[in-house]
């Protein structure tokens, strides 16, 4: 082989190689551009190895800590749900569907999963009159917005509830903090439907939306999203192995039961700034327009009622006293109005069985709220019997 040959054939294959390099360049080009035009969210979030290799979740995923809890947070409601067990197929025939939507203390902070309202629930052996079986979905999510709620309720419609179970707090009404959740802030097509639709007071343009432009709707610009569905479909083969799905820390800060003498403001208002307007009550209304013939219990859930120091102030670390019996006049009141079917708890769980929040429940906790809950839950539809 002469000197030119080999050459002319080291040429040749560097410009294959060139060619190769170039056109993969171009293909991830246009790859990654074409998928700016196609909507977030969608087909893509629904592929999910949940309730084919391992089992869907118990509870929507959620977490900061993937390594020790084999869970994580993440803003595509699509693979939230692809990877719960409401996912798993299509409705039994002979099952009585509830699902419970609200905020940390319904998804069961430092609570195991049976020890949730949900889990409950499934213990208790309830049936209806046709002998269907209730079983509780926890579609539940730790923040704190009945907005999120909402966006929440609109996708679990497609699993044909039979009955709804919505526990809320006063935490989550505030109309300055509906926006501000990430869940919430990171889906703003979904949420401004819901406001044009149901006619929410909220505003389309709040500058806490995360609106999406083209750049980050590019693959490069997904890179995080869909590290982050990889990552939940890799640790639900760990979880299906351990059923962990959130640290239980033995030393956590219990929540807070003495207060400053003078501190009796409610997310920054003084009493005589406040009134009830300034409560999204009104999504509970959208939320009933949304579920129409699907029965919905609106809970007021249970709350620390402090008996430290200052507490003829506040309640606890959220409330200030004048604040939440302004709130739970409101909903009663909401609630008559609106011929919600409307239980007030508020009170039935003693301070001392109370986590590291002010609406975070001990197992014990949990159970006196469920013995308190089971009547209305018996009631709320007319056709759920014990067994």
């Amino acid at each position: 082989m002469t000197e030119e040959t080999t050459s002319q054939e080291t040429n040749t294959a560097g410009k294959f190689l060139r060619n190769v390099l170039l056109k993969g360049l171009l293909l991830f080009l246009i790859l990654n551009f074409v998928l700016a035009f196609i909507p977030q969210g969608n087909a893509v979030g629904k592929l999910s190895l949940y309730n084919i290799l391992w089992p869907g979740r118990v509870r929507l995923p959620f977490g900061e800590n993937p390594q020790e809890a084999y869970n994580l947070s993440l803003y595509d409601l699509e693979a939230m749900f692809a990877s719960h067990e409401i996912n798993a197929g299509a409705k039994p025939a002979d099952e009585f569907r509830i699902i419970l939507i609200g905020d940390s203390a319904t998804w069961g902070t430092l609570l195991e999963p049976g020890d949730t309202l949900s889990g409950l629930i499934d213990q208790a052996g309830l049936i209806d009159e046709n002998g269907k079986t209730v079983r509780a979905y926890n579609l539940a999510y730790p923040s704190m917005s009945i907005t999120k709620d909402l966006m929440i309720l609109e996708k679990a419609l497609q699993y044909e509830p039979d009955l709804i179970v919505w526990p809320v707090t006063l935490q989550s009404f505030p109309r300055a903090i509906q926006i501000e959740t990430p869940l919430v802030a990171n889906n703003p097509e979904r949420i401004r439907a819901l406001i044009v639709n149901l006619g929410l007071t909220l505003s389309l343009d709040d500058p806490q939306f995360v609106d999406s432009t083209f750049m980050n709707r590019t693959l490069i610009g997904r890179r995080r999203a869909i590290f982050d569905a990889l990552q939940l479909q890799f640790y639900g083969l760990k979880w299906a192995a351990t059923g962990i799905d959130q640290t239980y820390p033995e030393d956590y800060t219990p929540a807070q039961r003495d207060f400053e003498a003078g501190d009796d403001t409610f997310q920054g208002w003084q009493e005589a700034d406040f009134t009830a307007d300034q409560l999204a009550l009104k999504v509970l209304d959208a939320g009933a327009a949304l579920a129409g013939d699907i029965p919905i219990l609106v809970v007021n859930e249970p709350i620390l009622i402090s008996e430290g120091e200052n507490s003829d102030i506040r309640y606890n670390f959220f409330y200030p006293r004048w604040a939440y019996d302004i709130y739970r006049l409101a909903m009663n009141q909401a609630a008559e109005n609106a011929a919600w079917t409307y239980v007030d708890l508020w009170n039935v769980v003693p301070q001392a069985e109370f986590t590291n929040s002010a609406v975070h429940l001990t197992p014990v906790g949990s159970r006196v709220f469920f013995d308190a809950l089971q009547p209305a839950l018996v009631e709320a539809t007319g056709s759920v019997v014990v067994k």
